[in-house]
């Protein structure tokens, strides 16, 4: 688990990106990876109150696909209390070289917390050049963030079991593994735990079952008895012929005395976006995971700005924490 900090991840090195020349075998991209400082290290900023939370809270998770509209983003989620949030670039040319989740945290006046999913060396797809302004990217960073309204204690990440897949792309390869990234989170009932990540797409769900399956037991030994809400775009039905439904990563949450929020089982939370423009269906990826913690309906919540254009191919999922309730 991660638990160094810094108030800014530092600009990579050549050396650190030196990585198209790598044997293309998992053991050298860990060693590589260990090398190279920003992905080893949570960020942490913002500016928010050190004082409980009082409960109900709303709390929304959104995979913001770079997170293009960083302002924009942030409006439509005014009303939220906790944002659990992927895809998040940071120093990328696609999103104007920004810090995407500090701006959104500047935003709504939220303290935040920022891990590493990948380090990339590319600019994105062809479609997404067309937004670079820039021929290179000043850091490169994609990953996690989690936002509150109240102080992020304990902050953490914790990089997931994984193959290494992307790492192995010939044409555009990255260092790095999905992510989770949490903190504590006080309130007037008592803490909990908010968790943000990022389960992986290529692949099918025995794999997205192992990592919640080992996520649950990290959470499980570094914080023994502590409600938790894990949030993010889990991929359910990738590489499954988009059948969430089998998806064993759900038994295996409920074995952990974990209840399964999703909203409306044949409510999709995916949609065309200026990235993805034409996607080949659309898919139930976002969830909450929660226990010891009272949950109400869940809000699949259109990511459509105020002038209609969508600012993911996600949908956001919101909904209330109502209180803390006794785990199991």
């Amino acid at each position: 688990m991660i638990r160094d900090t810094t108030a800014a991840l530092p600009v990579p090195g050549a050396e650190e990106l030196a990585i198209r020349d790598l044997p293309r075998e998992v053991a050298v991209h860990d060693a590589h990876m260990a090398k190279v400082p920003g992905m080893t290290i949570v960020e942490i900023g913002g500016g928010a109150p050190d004082a409980p939370l009082a409960l109900p809270l709303t709390v929304a998770a959104w995979n913001l696909e770079r997170c293009l509209f960083p302002e924009a983003s942030a409006l439509h989620a005014k009303d939220c209390d906790l944002l659990l949030l992927s895809e998040m670039d940071h120093g990328m040319a696609r999103t104007k070289q920004r810090n995407t989740t500090a701006v959104m945290a500047a935003e709504r006046g939220m303290a935040y917390a920022y891990a590493v999913e990948f380090l990339e060396l590319g600019l994105g797809s062809p479609i997404e050049h067309q937004f670079c302004d820039d021929g290179h990217n000043a850091r490169g960073y994609h990953g996690n963030g989690l936002m509150a309204r109240g102080a992020l204690h304990e902050p953490f990440a914790l990089r997931l079991w994984g193959k290494r897949q992307w790492f192995f792309d010939d044409e555009q390869p990255r260092l790095g593994e999905r992510i989770a990234v949490g903190a504590r989170i006080e309130t007037t009932e008592g803490p909990f735990l908010a968790v943000s990540t990022h389960l992986e797409s290529a692949c099918g769900p025995a794999h997205r079952e192992r990592q919640v399956a080992e996520l649950i037991a990290a959470l499980d030994a570094e914080f023994p008895g502590v409600p938790v809400l894990i949030g993010g775009d889990l991929n359910t039905g990738n590489h499954a012929g988009g059948d969430w439904r089998s998806e064993g990563l759900f038994d295996v949450a409920r074995a952990a005395g974990f209840t399964v929020h999703g909203g409306p089982e044949d409510q999709m939370t995916t949609r065309p976006s200026l990235i993805t423009r034409w996607p080949e269906r659309a898919m139930k990826l976002d969830w909450f995971l929660a226990r010891g913690l009272r949950m109400g309906p869940v809000e699949i919540r259109a990511s459509l700005g105020a002038d209609g254009t969508p600012l993911s191919d996600h949908d956001l999922i919101v909904a209330r924490i109502e209180g803390l309730s006794e785990p199991g």
